[in-house]
Protein backbone atom coordinates (compact mmCIF):
# COMPACT_ATOMS: atom_id res chain seq x y z
CA UNK A 1 0.00 0.00 0.00
CA UNK A 2 0.71 3.86 -0.77
CA UNK A 3 0.98 4.65 3.30
CA UNK A 4 0.12 3.59 6.68
CA UNK A 5 -3.53 3.43 8.30
CA UNK A 6 -4.41 1.90 11.32
CA UNK A 7 -7.51 -0.65 11.63
CA UNK A 8 -7.74 -2.27 8.28
CA UNK A 9 -8.62 -5.43 7.76
CA UNK A 10 -6.56 -8.28 7.47
CA UNK A 11 -6.24 -8.95 3.50
CA UNK A 12 -4.97 -13.02 2.55
CA UNK A 13 -2.18 -12.95 0.45
CA UNK A 14 -1.93 -13.95 -3.51
CA UNK A 15 -2.12 -16.90 -4.09
CA UNK A 16 -5.08 -17.25 -1.85
CA UNK A 17 -7.46 -19.95 -1.42
CA UNK A 18 -10.41 -17.04 0.14
CA UNK A 19 -10.60 -13.68 -0.68
CA UNK A 20 -10.86 -14.11 -4.23
CA UNK A 21 -11.73 -11.36 -6.79
CA UNK A 22 -12.53 -13.17 -10.36
CA UNK A 23 -12.50 -10.45 -12.89
CA UNK A 24 -14.81 -10.24 -15.82
CA UNK A 25 -12.96 -9.70 -19.37
CA UNK A 26 -16.17 -9.12 -22.00
CA UNK A 27 -13.13 -8.45 -24.97
CA UNK A 28 -10.61 -6.70 -23.88
CA UNK A 29 -7.74 -6.23 -26.28
CA UNK A 30 -4.31 -6.95 -25.16
CA UNK A 31 -3.46 -3.49 -24.83
CA UNK A 32 -6.41 -2.75 -22.39
CA UNK A 33 -5.68 -6.51 -20.27
CA UNK A 34 -1.63 -4.16 -20.12
CA UNK A 35 -3.28 -1.48 -18.73
CA UNK A 36 -6.05 -3.10 -16.78
CA UNK A 37 -3.40 -5.25 -14.81
CA UNK A 38 -0.97 -2.63 -14.52
CA UNK A 39 -2.53 -1.47 -11.62
CA UNK A 40 -4.98 -3.99 -11.16
CA UNK A 41 -2.90 -7.36 -10.94
CA UNK A 42 -2.19 -7.53 -7.48
CA UNK A 43 -6.04 -7.29 -6.88
CA UNK A 44 -7.03 -9.90 -9.37
CA UNK A 45 -6.88 -13.72 -8.45
CA UNK A 46 -8.55 -15.34 -11.39
CA UNK A 47 -9.98 -13.72 -14.93
CA UNK A 48 -12.94 -14.98 -16.75
CA UNK A 49 -13.26 -14.33 -20.55
CA UNK A 50 -17.22 -14.21 -20.09
CA UNK A 51 -19.60 -16.71 -21.94
CA UNK A 52 -18.20 -17.35 -25.15
CA UNK A 53 -16.78 -14.18 -25.91
CA UNK A 54 -13.05 -15.86 -26.61
CA UNK A 55 -14.80 -17.66 -29.65
CA UNK A 56 -14.88 -14.44 -31.52
CA UNK A 57 -12.10 -12.50 -29.79
CA UNK A 58 -9.30 -11.52 -31.60
CA UNK A 59 -5.78 -12.03 -30.86
CA UNK A 60 -6.71 -14.36 -28.17
CA UNK A 61 -3.54 -16.00 -27.80
CA UNK A 62 -1.49 -12.62 -27.78
CA UNK A 63 -4.27 -11.34 -24.72
CA UNK A 64 -3.29 -14.74 -22.55
CA UNK A 65 0.12 -13.66 -23.15
CA UNK A 66 -0.15 -10.29 -21.52
CA UNK A 67 -2.12 -12.33 -18.45
CA UNK A 68 0.41 -14.76 -18.07
CA UNK A 69 3.05 -12.60 -18.13
CA UNK A 70 1.14 -11.06 -14.95
CA UNK A 71 0.73 -14.37 -13.54
CA UNK A 72 -2.83 -14.55 -13.69
CA UNK A 73 -5.13 -17.48 -14.95
CA UNK A 74 -7.40 -17.10 -17.29
CA UNK A 75 -10.94 -19.77 -17.82
CA UNK A 76 -13.36 -19.30 -20.47
CA UNK A 77 -16.81 -19.05 -19.56
CA UNK A 78 -19.23 -21.65 -18.47
CA UNK A 79 -21.62 -21.10 -21.72
CA UNK A 80 -18.65 -22.32 -24.49
CA UNK A 81 -18.09 -25.34 -22.09
CA UNK A 82 -22.22 -25.58 -22.80
CA UNK A 83 -21.68 -24.57 -26.56
CA UNK A 84 -19.33 -27.60 -26.89
CA UNK A 85 -21.33 -30.30 -24.40
CA UNK A 86 -24.52 -29.79 -26.28
CA UNK A 87 -23.22 -30.10 -29.68
CA UNK A 88 -21.19 -34.06 -28.56
CA UNK A 89 -17.73 -32.21 -28.80
CA UNK A 90 -16.23 -32.52 -25.50
CA UNK A 91 -13.10 -33.68 -27.05
CA UNK A 92 -12.66 -31.00 -29.05
CA UNK A 93 -13.35 -28.63 -26.15
CA UNK A 94 -10.57 -30.40 -23.98
CA UNK A 95 -8.37 -29.63 -27.09
CA UNK A 96 -9.13 -25.48 -26.97
CA UNK A 97 -8.11 -26.12 -23.05
CA UNK A 98 -4.67 -27.98 -24.44
CA UNK A 99 -4.49 -25.35 -27.11
CA UNK A 100 -4.27 -22.08 -25.28
CA UNK A 101 -2.44 -23.82 -22.12
CA UNK A 102 -5.88 -23.55 -19.83
CA UNK A 103 -5.27 -24.39 -16.36
CA UNK A 104 -9.05 -23.87 -15.53
CA UNK A 105 -12.57 -24.52 -16.91
CA UNK A 106 -15.45 -23.92 -16.21
CA UNK A 107 -18.11 -26.59 -16.12
CA UNK A 108 -21.99 -25.01 -15.93
CA UNK A 109 -25.65 -25.93 -16.85
CA UNK A 110 -27.39 -22.63 -16.80
CA UNK A 111 -28.36 -22.33 -20.42
CA UNK A 112 -28.85 -25.69 -20.97
CA UNK A 113 -30.64 -28.85 -19.91
CA UNK A 114 -28.11 -31.17 -18.38
CA UNK A 115 -28.95 -33.85 -16.07
CA UNK A 116 -26.87 -33.28 -12.91
CA UNK A 117 -25.38 -36.81 -13.02
CA UNK A 118 -23.42 -35.88 -15.99
CA UNK A 119 -22.70 -32.67 -15.16
CA UNK A 120 -20.45 -34.26 -12.40
CA UNK A 121 -19.42 -36.82 -14.65
CA UNK A 122 -17.92 -33.91 -16.74
CA UNK A 123 -16.33 -32.33 -13.96
CA UNK A 124 -15.08 -35.44 -12.89
CA UNK A 125 -13.54 -36.35 -16.10
CA UNK A 126 -12.34 -32.66 -16.74
CA UNK A 127 -10.58 -32.27 -12.92
CA UNK A 128 -8.19 -34.76 -14.48
CA UNK A 129 -6.86 -32.40 -16.75
CA UNK A 130 -7.45 -28.59 -15.12
CA UNK A 131 -8.80 -26.91 -11.99
CA UNK A 132 -12.79 -27.09 -12.16
CA UNK A 133 -15.07 -24.30 -11.50
CA UNK A 134 -18.44 -25.75 -11.64
CA UNK A 135 -21.42 -23.08 -11.55
CA UNK A 136 -24.49 -23.50 -10.34
CA UNK A 137 -27.85 -21.62 -10.94
CA UNK A 138 -29.92 -21.06 -13.69
CA UNK A 139 -29.60 -17.88 -16.26
CA UNK A 140 -33.58 -18.48 -16.90
CA UNK A 141 -35.03 -15.70 -14.06
CA UNK A 142 -38.10 -17.62 -13.92
CA UNK A 143 -36.32 -20.75 -12.80
CA UNK A 144 -36.14 -20.82 -8.92
CA UNK A 145 -33.90 -23.29 -7.42
CA UNK A 146 -35.16 -23.77 -3.54
CA UNK A 147 -32.37 -23.50 -0.92
CA UNK A 148 -32.08 -27.14 -0.25
CA UNK A 149 -31.36 -27.84 -4.17
CA UNK A 150 -28.39 -25.55 -3.91
CA UNK A 151 -27.10 -27.24 -1.37
CA UNK A 152 -27.41 -29.96 -2.83
CA UNK A 153 -26.14 -29.18 -6.68
CA UNK A 154 -23.22 -27.30 -4.93
CA UNK A 155 -22.10 -30.52 -2.64
CA UNK A 156 -22.52 -33.05 -5.24
CA UNK A 157 -20.48 -30.93 -7.87
CA UNK A 158 -17.77 -30.33 -4.84
CA UNK A 159 -17.53 -34.17 -4.14
CA UNK A 160 -17.18 -34.75 -7.90
CA UNK A 161 -14.06 -32.29 -7.99
CA UNK A 162 -14.59 -28.90 -8.53
CA UNK A 163 -12.21 -26.62 -7.47
CA UNK A 164 -14.96 -23.89 -6.29
CA UNK A 165 -18.21 -23.83 -6.54
CA UNK A 166 -19.33 -20.25 -8.50
CA UNK A 167 -23.10 -18.89 -7.77
CA UNK A 168 -24.68 -18.08 -10.62
CA UNK A 169 -26.10 -14.25 -11.16
CA UNK A 170 -24.49 -13.28 -15.09
CA UNK A 171 -22.60 -10.45 -15.51
CA UNK A 172 -25.59 -7.97 -15.07
CA UNK A 173 -26.26 -9.72 -11.32
CA UNK A 174 -30.19 -10.35 -11.81
CA UNK A 175 -30.88 -13.67 -11.77
CA UNK A 176 -29.70 -16.79 -9.91
CA UNK A 177 -28.44 -15.08 -6.34
CA UNK A 178 -30.36 -12.49 -6.77
CA UNK A 179 -33.79 -10.72 -7.68
CA UNK A 180 -34.47 -9.03 -11.30
CA UNK A 181 -34.07 -5.68 -9.36
CA UNK A 182 -30.74 -6.94 -8.33
CA UNK A 183 -31.50 -7.62 -4.85
CA UNK A 184 -29.91 -10.48 -2.96
CA UNK A 185 -32.17 -13.46 -1.98
CA UNK A 186 -30.68 -13.14 1.74
CA UNK A 187 -32.45 -16.42 2.51
CA UNK A 188 -30.96 -18.22 0.06
CA UNK A 189 -27.24 -17.05 0.44
CA UNK A 190 -27.18 -17.67 4.66
CA UNK A 191 -29.17 -21.13 4.14
CA UNK A 192 -26.53 -22.25 1.78
CA UNK A 193 -23.66 -20.97 4.19
CA UNK A 194 -25.23 -23.68 6.85
CA UNK A 195 -23.89 -26.04 4.39
CA UNK A 196 -21.15 -25.27 2.07
CA UNK A 197 -17.68 -23.24 3.38
CA UNK A 198 -17.64 -20.19 2.09
CA UNK A 199 -14.13 -20.73 1.16
CA UNK A 200 -15.59 -23.12 -1.34
CA UNK A 201 -18.28 -20.71 -2.83
CA UNK A 202 -16.93 -17.73 -5.78
CA UNK A 203 -20.16 -15.46 -5.41
CA UNK A 204 -20.87 -13.50 -8.69
CA UNK A 205 -21.35 -10.15 -7.79
CA UNK A 206 -20.89 -7.49 -10.55
CA UNK A 207 -23.19 -4.79 -8.46
CA UNK A 208 -21.56 -2.69 -5.47
CA UNK A 209 -24.76 -2.83 -3.91
CA UNK A 210 -24.16 -6.98 -3.84
CA UNK A 211 -20.18 -6.76 -3.32
CA UNK A 212 -21.35 -4.45 -0.08
CA UNK A 213 -23.63 -7.21 0.75
CA UNK A 214 -21.35 -9.76 0.97
CA UNK A 215 -18.31 -8.38 2.48
CA UNK A 216 -20.71 -6.87 5.34
CA UNK A 217 -22.01 -10.80 5.81
CA UNK A 218 -18.96 -12.98 5.41
CA UNK A 219 -16.17 -10.20 5.66
CA UNK A 220 -13.17 -8.62 3.78
CA UNK A 221 -12.20 -11.78 2.19
CA UNK A 222 -15.42 -13.33 0.56
CA UNK A 223 -14.58 -15.06 -2.70
CA UNK A 224 -16.28 -12.16 -5.58
CA UNK A 225 -16.75 -12.97 -9.38
CA UNK A 226 -17.89 -10.95 -12.27
CA UNK A 227 -16.45 -7.99 -11.22
CA UNK A 228 -15.62 -5.54 -13.86
CA UNK A 229 -12.01 -4.58 -14.67
CA UNK A 230 -12.76 -0.93 -14.04
CA UNK A 231 -14.09 -2.16 -10.76
CA UNK A 232 -11.52 -4.11 -9.22
CA UNK A 233 -9.76 -1.15 -7.34
CA UNK A 234 -13.15 0.32 -6.10
CA UNK A 235 -14.01 -2.94 -4.79
CA UNK A 236 -10.50 -3.60 -2.91
CA UNK A 237 -11.20 -0.23 -0.50
CA UNK A 238 -14.81 -1.61 -0.36
CA UNK A 239 -12.81 -4.64 1.79
CA UNK A 240 -10.61 -2.66 3.31
CA UNK A 241 -12.97 -0.08 4.69
CA UNK A 242 -12.08 2.74 2.78
CA UNK A 243 -15.42 3.37 1.30
CA UNK A 244 -18.29 5.06 2.68
CA UNK A 245 -20.71 1.40 1.87
CA UNK A 246 -18.14 -0.11 4.55
CA UNK A 247 -16.36 2.74 6.10
CA UNK A 248 -17.67 1.88 9.79
CA UNK A 249 -17.88 -1.71 9.37
CA UNK A 250 -14.02 -2.88 10.29
CA UNK A 251 -13.53 -0.09 12.87
CA UNK A 252 -15.99 -1.44 15.60
CA UNK A 253 -13.04 -2.97 17.79
CA UNK A 254 -11.32 0.21 17.72
CA UNK A 255 -10.07 1.41 21.00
Amino acid sequence: MNYSLNNIPERTKKPRQHGFTMAMDKGLSPREVENFLDVSAEHVDIVKLGWATSYVTPKLKEKLEVYDRFDIPVYFGGTLFEAFAIRNQIDDYKKVLEKYNLKYCEVSDGSIDLPHDEKCKYIEDLSKYVTVLSEVGSKDAEKIIPPYRWIQLMQEELDAGAWKVIGEARESGNVGLFRSTGEVRSGLVQEILTKIPFEKIIWEAPQKAQQVWFIKLIGPNVNLGNIAPQEIIPLETIRLGLRGDTFNEFLKDQN
